[in-house]
C-alpha cells in the first residue's frame, strides 16, 4: 500500500449505522463544516434518521444554541446514501452498526473496494478488538478504533484506538479530524474494553455486588455514590440509563477478552435482568421500576453505611486505574481526562489516589481480600509500589 498522503482541507466523512450514534456523528461531523455521508442497510431507519436529524435541528434554533442558516447549513452538508458506493470519496468512514465481529469484518472488506487508498477506516466499537477487526482487511494499517459517547453531539470524549498495525501516520491524522469537531481525544491501546469501558466495570460491578451481600438496595448505593462520592448518577440507574442488555454485554465481552479474570466477572443479577428484558428506561423496567404510577424506593440514609459503600466501590476503581496504567493501556493524564469526559466522574481516578492516599486504598483492598479470599481484589503491582516507595501519581 503507497504512502498515506492526507489533504489539508476537511475530509468528507463517511458513517455507516443511522441509530442514534451514527446519526449523533453525521451531525458532530456536520456541524464542523465536513461533508457527511450517512449510510444504513434498512432505509426506514435511515429516514427516521432524516426526520429525526430536522426535528434536532429545529430544536437547537428554538432554544437560540444555533442560527437557522447553522442549521441550514448542517443539513446540507449531510448526504443520506442508498448505497455504499456513495463512500467513494470519503477521506474517512466511521461504522456504528451492531457490536459484532464478523459484521464489522465484512463491512470493512466490502469498503475497501469502494473508498480511496487513503481513506481511513475507523470503528466505534466500545469493546471489541480493533486488530481483531483489522486482520480481515487487505490493508489493515489504516484501521483504527474511534470510540464516540453517547449522545455524540454532546458528550466531548472520543477515544482513538490504535490497533497492533494500526500505521502512526493514521493515528496523527485521526486524532486531527476528530479533534476538529471540537473533541477531547485520548489514545489507548488495543486491549479490552479501552479505558472508559474497562475503568468503569467496578463501579457497577462491585455496586451489584454489595447488593448480592444484602449490605444495601439499589436506592442506598445510588444515594452513597452521588452524596458521598460526588458522581452525578448512581450505578443502578445509570445502568438503567444506558441500557442493562448494553451493559451486560460489555461487561462479558471484557471479561472473556481479558480471559476470565475474576476482577471483570459479571453477575448473577444483572444476567436475569438481561434474561427477563429488563433493560431500564427503555424498556419500563430495570433496576427500578418505570411504569406509569411506580414509587420510587427511598435509600437508607445511614452516614456510615453510606461512607463504607464509596470507599469500597472507590477503592476498586481507582486500583483499576492503576492497573491500566501499569499495562500502559493509557497515559496517567489520558487516563483521568477519559473518565471525567467520558463518564462525567467528579474527578480523575489517580488524581483521587493521590488526594485519598494510596496507602489507604491499598488497606481496603487488602481488608476485602482478607475477607473473600478471591482474586478479585488483588491489588495492582503498581499500587504496592507507589505505597512501599511513598510516592504519587501527581507530583
Amino acid at each position: 500500500m503507497p504512502g498515506f498522503e492526507f489533504m489539508e482541507n476537511k475530509a468528507i466523512v463517511g458513517i455507516i449505522g443511522a441509530g442514534t450514534m451514527g446519526s449523533g456523528i453525521a451531525q458532530v461531523a456536520a456541524s464542523a463544516g465536513h461533508k457527511t455521508v450517512l449510510f444504513d442497510a434498512d432505509s426506514r431507519i435511515l429516514e427516521k434518521s432524516k426526520s429525526n436529524l430536522h426535528k434536532t435541528l429545529s430544536k437547537l434554533v428554538e432554544k437560540g444554541k444555533i442560527t437557522g442558516k447553522n442549521a441550514e447549513n448542517i443539513s446540507s452538508n449531510i448526504h443520506f446514501a442508498s448505497s455504499l458506493n456513495d463512500f467513494n470519496e470519503c477521506g474517512l468512514v466511521i461504522e456504528a452498526i451492531i457490536e459484532n465481529l464478523e459484521a464489522k469484518r465484512n463491512l470493512f472488506l466490502m469498503l475497501e473496494k469502494v473508498v480511496p487508498e487513503t481513506c481511513i477506516l475507523a470503528s466505534n466499537t466500545s469493546s471489541l478488538s480493533i486488530t481483531s477487526i483489522a486482520a480481515a482487511c487487505l490493508h489493515p494499517g489504516r484501521v483504527i478504533g474511534a470510540h464516540f459517547f453517547n449522545p455524540a453531539p454532546v458528550m466531548p470524549l472520543v477515544e482513538i484506538i490504535k490497533g497492533v498495525v494500526t500505521d502512526t501516520v493514521i493515528v496523527d491524522e485521526t486524532q486531527r479530524i476528530i479533534s476538529g469537531l471540537s473533541k477531547t481525544t485520548v489514545l489507548a491501546k488495543d486491549s479490552p474494553g479501552f479505558i472508559v469501558n474497562r475503568l468503569a466495570r467496578p463501579y457497577y460491578g462491585e455496586s451489584i455486588r454489595i447488593y448480592e451481600e444484602g449490605l444495601a438496595d439499589f436506592a442506598t448505593i445510588d444515594w452513597a455514590m452521588k452524596a458521598f462520592g460526588k458522581f452525578r448518577m448512581g450505578p443502578f440507574e445509570l445502568m438503567d440509563l444506558i441500557g442493562n442488555d448494553i451493559n451486560y454485554t460489555v461487561t462479558e465481552t471484557v471479561w472473556k477478552q481479558l480471559f476470565y479474570d475474576p476482577r471483570y466477572k459479571p453477575s448473577l443479577t444483572q444476567r436475569l435482568l438481561f434474561e427477563a428484558k429488563h433493560f431500564g428506561r427503555k424498556t419500563g423496567r430495570g433496576y427500578y421500576d418505570y411504569s406509569e404510577g411506580a414509587v420510587m424506593p427511598e435509600p437508607d440514609q445511614n452516614k456510615i453505611t453510606g461512607e463504607k459503600i464509596v470507599m469500597r466501590v472507590l477503592s476498586m476503581l481507582i486500583n483499576e486505574a492503576v492497573d491500566a496504567l501499569y499495562y500502559a493501556v493509557a497515559t496517567r493524564d489520558d487516563l483521568d481526562l477519559a473518565m471525567t469526559k467520558g463518564v462525567n466522574y467528579p474527578k480523575g481516578l489517580l488524581q483521587w489516589c493521590d488526594e485519598i492516599g494510596a496507602e489507604k486504598i491499598l488497606s481496603v483492598l487488602n481488608e476485602l481480600g482478607e475477607t473473600y479470599a478471591e482474586d478479585r481484589y488483588r491489588p495492582s503491582v503498581l499500587l504496592k509500589k507507589m505505597v512501599k516507595e511513598k510516592r504519587n501519581f501527581y507530583e
